[in-house]
């Protein structure tokens, strides 16, 4: 399957809209080599402001840009977006109604050998709490692009997690996308599979193959936005299918799991597993060991299936029986 390198991407198309409006900015906490914004910087040094290793810092002047009138995007790893930056974009930039838009790269176990303190599993949970904010996970090169120039003219806050490394090309150029709404990748009747991100959402097609081999039809659904949730299609295929399995590449706790269970719970009881990190610190590793560490794989989620599978027709024959 083609690649492309996912920094590679975001770089491009924010200078393919700079180029159209003058009112994008970019910021940077001494990681543009990581981030692949090398190329902003060189061809709008005026709107490329480099903080250095301040990133509270920078999320506090990208809200002082945001109350002037320009759209700054502002880039470091996951881990100090959600962590040690969250106090200013809580207040500076969500509180305030200001217009900033954040981006963590190399979120969960894509960090790989930067190790457990830079593998943040609770970014999504720590940003699904903040009033209003828009936080997303694009899955491909395309969504990547077509996502973020969404991100641009969406009026408010956002947190985009980026995966920066190569990534398989899912989508076609024609595809259309809209923060907010998932994206169905397979149908299928016996199961619904939620993912997010590329991490997951290339374990979940592997994962619809498999199952295709062994007779189960199962519905993929890439959801890129996290919050707000596309409750509509959730309620849809757990209707559909009458199970429902999320895969994500962050804790269980918080996440997109916990997102479709509370619009499960509330709207349409569905029979729920949870695929992601189960309360545990990341560690060093490549990501092929940190995925099979962390049961993020596609063999996990086929096993996890089969065994619902089997809890819902026991279900099945004793409601029968009685």
């Amino acid at each position: 399957m083609e690649q492309k390198e996912m920094r590679a991407v975001y770089a491009q198309a924010l200078i393919e809209l700079a180029e159209k409006d003058e009112s994008i900015v970019l910021l940077e906490a001494d990681l543009m080599k990581a981030s692949g914004t090398l190329n902003f910087k060189k061809r709008f040094p005026d709107r490329t402001f480099q903080v250095g290793v301040a990133e509270a810092n920078m999320v506090g002047i990208a809200a002082g840009l945001s109350a002037g009138g320009k759209i700054p995007f502002a880039d470091t790893f996951s881990c100090f977006a959600a962590r040690r930056a969250y106090d200013q974009f809580f207040i500076s930039a969500n509180y305030a109604r200001q217009n900033v838009k954040l981006v963590g790269t190399d979120p969960g176990v894509s960090a790989a050998f930067n190790g457990g303190t830079h593998m943040s599993f609770e970014d999504i949970g720590l940003m699904r709490n903040i009033p209003k904010l828009v936080v997303f996970e694009p899955s491909d090169p395309t969504s990547l692009k077509k996502l973020v120039e969404k991100n641009a003219y969406h009026k408010g806050n956002t947190y985009m997690r980026l995966h920066r490394k190569p990534a398989n090309i899912i989508y076609s150029e024609n595809e259309e996308f809209e923060l907010g709404k998932g994206k169905i990748l397979f149908d299928g009747t016996d199961v619904t599979i939620i993912a997010t991100g590329v991490v997951m959402v290339n374990e979940a097609i592997i994962a619809h193959e498999l199952l295709s081999k062994r007779g189960i039809s199962s519905a993929v659904i890439d959801m890129h936005t996290i919050k707000p949730i596309d409750t509509e299609l959730v309620l849809t295929y757990a209707k559909k299918t009458g199970i429902i399995i999320t895969c994500e590449n962050h804790q269980v706790v918080n996440g997109l799991g916990s997102a479709v269970a509370e619009t499960l719970s509330e709207n349409q009881p569905t029979l729920l597993k949870r695929i992601g990190v189960n309360d545990e610190f990341g560690e060093v590793g490549t990501q092929d060991y940190l995925q099979k560490r962390y049961g993020l794989t596609a063999e996990n989620i086929v096993e996890t299936i089969e065994e619902v599978l089997k809890i819902k027709q026991n279900g099945y024959a004793k409601n029968d029986h009685r």
